[in-house]
């Protein structure tokens, strides 16, 4: 039995998919709210905030995936995530499980670096602060070394469905909308990307090969990276729309956030946005040679085109 905690969003979704189709059709989603997504999977309710809903939900799993989100609200992330975590841990460790941990990058300097498994977490902001003492978490628990685990780390996403993500709001929503794209801070700084259905296909890899644990995994991204300038372009050359868009400076952004809460919690967020973001997925695509990247162009038609 292969466990999904937070099995509601895109990244859960698109692995329970992958996993099914892969490797097993044992599954056991468990959410507040679980949903079916493939025929056979198991559904059962629960909250991580609960240790014993927690022990219960992992009991009799040969592997757990923690994929679950909160919305980008601090207060939330701070009280709630770190909580979470623990009593997920503390259960696979009770069920002899292995643990594959779904990280994102607001733990790492934000600037050109390029950014490797090995970059030391140097958090801005709450929200990084929240997302590095949680990874620590999870390499204590590799370092102590009971139970199997790994971390699979992406960078920000685009992709179908529910993704959310800045790129998918600002530009591929008002694009399909037929509005004026919106770029962030701006349009000439190289964006590293991942389509959200590779992120998954790639966790699910790495927690079915027995020599991924132990480790933190940078998951695939497409390399021919592009700045937003390119990305609107190629956007809008294969939604046939006009490539026009709008910079949002971060002036305009930081006065913004005086009035509107989403605005203002994503403000830590912004010095990626005046930087390259240079994630290297380079050890994971050394490791699983035939996994087959999406290219942006690839992605773009899937969302854009017809």
């Amino acid at each position: 039995m292969q466990t999904i905690l937070g099995a509601t969003g895109q990244i859960a979704v698109e692995l329970a998919r992958e996993l099914n189709r892969s490797f097993t059709q044992e599954l056991r989603l468990v959410s507040r709210r679980p949903r079916k997504v493939n025929d056979a999977d198991s559904l059962m309710p629960a909250d991580l905030l609960d240790a014993a809903q927690a022990a219960k939900a992992v009991e009799g799993s040969s592997i757990v995936y923690f994929t679950a989100g909160l919305p980008p609200d601090t207060q939330l992330w701070e009280t709630q995530f770190p909580v979470m975590l623990k009593n997920a841990l503390d259960a696979t460790r009770a069920a002899g499980a292995k643990f594959v941990y779904f990280d994102n990058t607001y733990m790492y300097p934000q600037d050109d670096r390029l950014l490797t498994e090995a970059t030391e977490f140097a958090p801005v902001g709450r929200k990084g602060r929240v997302r590095a003492a949680m990874a620590t978490m999870v390499l204590e628990e590799m370092a102590r070394g009971e139970i199997p685990v790994l971390i699979g780390r992406a960078p920000e996403f685009y992709g179908p469905d529910k993704t959310q993500s800045i790129t998918n709001s600002l530009v591929i929503d008002k694009l399909k909308a037929g509005k004026t794209p919106r770029v962030p801070v701006r349009d000439d700084t190289l964006r590293t990307l991942i389509w959200t259905p590779d992120a998954s296909r790639a966790l699910a890899a790495l927690g079915n090969a027995p020599d991924a644990f132990g480790q933190t995994w940078h998951l695939p991204c497409d390399d021919d990276r592009l700045t937003y300038r390119q990305f609107v372009a190629l956007a809008a050359e294969v939604g046939g729309r006009k490539a026009d868009y709008r910079v949002l400076g971060k002036w305009l952004l930081t006065a913004a956030a005086l009035v509107s809460p989403q605005v203002r919690e994503l403000r830590e967020l912004l010095p990626r946005y005046a930087q390259d973001n240079l994630f290297d997925s380079s050890k994971f695509k050394q490791r699983f040679t035939a996994f087959e990247v999406t290219r942006y162009r690839q992605g773009l038609e899937h969302l854009l085109a017809g």
